[in-house]
């Protein structure tokens, strides 16, 4: 994923969903970018670049592009983060009772689910 600014992304993920910021360091392929990762839980992460210099304008929904991450969580850990988004301020939908759909620092399209594994609004995955 592409971050504008590094520092909101990591208090969004890390403050507001409860995803620690893991590792950070400098880009390999592209000096001055930062690379870095959060722990999304069950083996998972999720890596960032910041990409200074380029103007790769607002975010958008295009065809064949990334329409939304849609991320896993234990049903306590979903209520936290509901709770959190609800405390920021951020606009969210609450649909099926297990998703929650907001944007998050840069307009990308995020989605949290408290579903266990495997499973999408109590029907099995797969």
């Amino acid at each position: 994923m592409i971050s504008s600014d590094v520092e909101t992304t990591i208090r969004f993920y890390q403050d507001v969903l409860g995803f620690p910021l893991l590792e950070m360091f400098e880009n390999r392929d592209y000096l001055g970018s930062t690379h870095f990762f959060f722990d999304l839980g069950h083996g998972n992460t999720l890596a960032y670049f910041d990409l200074p210099g380029l103007d790769l304008g607002p975010y958008q929904e295009v065809l064949g592009g990334h329409h939304h991450l849609a991320i896993s969580m234990e049903r306590a850990e979903w209520e936290r983060a509901r709770d959190r988004l609800t405390a920021a301020g951020i606009e969210h939908a609450h649909v099926d009772g297990s998703s929650l759909y907001f944007r998050g620092p840069d307009g990308e399209r995020l989605e949290l689910i408290s579903d266990p594994l495997l499973e999408m609004y109590g029907k099995p995955v797969g």
